[in-house]
């Protein structure tokens, strides 16, 4: 049998009750065969970014999971689709996001994935609570490079 690996996955909503979807998904999460929920951030608040719609609820998950990363993407979506989610156009709102920010060591690049993720270390929502969780994979020097975005704790 494949060996766990650490994997951190970002989780975002502004549709709905944000906050029960984010911790409905961390559940979901949870319960998927093949994944161990082992550290959750706190949820935090946002504003869209290069979007509209109304403040995010975010959140950052550390898992250990048996799963390659393309099946473990595929069990998100099945979550985000479980939740409503619905894709009309690029950074609409949205129900419920789940994504893979960084998966073991892996640096990946497809189609359908890009590991880690390609615009983490732009974004505070992403990097305040993966810092809460995982301090030594975010640095101070990127926290402040960050540091101008909007982002509070709930």
């Amino acid at each position: 049998m494949r060996e766990p690996v650490i994997a951190y996955i970002g989780l975002g909503a502004n549709l709905g009750d944000s906050r029960a979807t984010v911790l409905q998904a961390l559940n979901a999460i949870a319960d998927l065969d093949g994944v161990a929920l082992t550290r959750q951030s706190s949820l935090y608040g946002s504003a869209p970014v290069d979007a509209g719609g109304d403040d995010y609820v975010n959140a950052v998950a550390e898992v250990q999971t048996r799963l390659k990363p393309h099946a473990l993407l595929a069990q998100l979506h099945t979550i985000e689709d479980a939740a409503g989610r619905r894709r009309p156009f690029r950074n609409a709102p949205r129900t419920l996001d789940l994504d893979i920010l960084i998966y073991d060591q892996l640096e990946f690049n497809d189609t359908e994935l890009v590991i880690p993720h390609p615009r983490m270390w732009l974004r505070a929502f992403v990097l305040r609570p993966l810092a809460e969780i995982a301090p030594k994979l975010v640095s101070k020097k990127q926290l402040q490079a960050v540091a101008d975005q909007s982002v509070w704790v709930l």
